[in-house]
């Protein structure tokens, strides 16, 4: 169902999150997500209000049908089976109505446990980028201040790339990690750190 596939591009859209550190857009779109849900709880609930509506209009049509049919009972048979069997297809019509009208019930509580979950959820991210920025904000500054490394975050894929500003010289980095190991480029960034404090 629709529904379920929504809370699961939430539930994706938050691991994501999480892992990049890219809460702000995340939220953002977590609460476009939200607004598309709303919308269709209203307009769920504006469809179902509708057929109600129809309910109750065709149940007094088929009242006032009856009435007729009691005034007009003497003058004939084949008239009165004519209002019956019009008024077995309004029963069918009342029938069908009521199971969609049920139907469209179901879904419209099912919009709103989505909507729970997602304000939970957003909740629960507002709650995590509180505590997850600040530190990584921390842990990114604590490396620029040991490294004394400027990272170039705009080189080609496959590329590290910044400038080291040691005691003496600044000294511009450019590797190629499809060339070198993982091994190799720590081991010569690390030597780069200055090791008198």
């Amino acid at each position: 169902m629709a529904a379920f596939r929504d809370m699961e591009e939430v539930s994706q859209g938050l691991v994501s999150l999480l892992g990049a550190n890219r809460a702000e857009a995340q939220q953002r779109r977590l609460l476009g997500r939200h607004e598309q849900v709303v919308e269709r709880l209203l307009e769920t609930q504006d469809s179902a209000e509708q057929r109600l509506r129809e309910v109750l209009a065709m149940e007094e049509e088929v009242a006032q049908s009856l009435l007729d049919a009691k005034e007009r009972a003497h003058q004939g048979g084949v008239e009165l089976q004519q209002l019956k069997a019009e008024l077995r297809k309004a029963g069918e019509e009342d029938t069908r109505l009521k199971a969609s009208l049920l139907q469209l019930t179901r879904e419209l509580e099912e919009l709103k446990e989505i909507e729970a979950s997602l304000e939970r959820q957003e909740r629960e991210v507002d709650e995590d980028t509180t505590v997850t920025i600040p530190s990584a904000v921390y842990v990114a500054q604590l490396y620029h201040r040991i490294s004394k490394i400027e990272w170039d975050y705009e080189s080609e894929p496959g590329m590290v790339k910044g400038i080291h500003h040691g005691p003496s010289v600044a000294q511009p980095i450019h590797l190629d990690s499809t060339q070198l190991s993982k091994k190799f480029i720590s081991d010569y960034l690390w030597s780069l750190v200055d090791t008198d404090w």
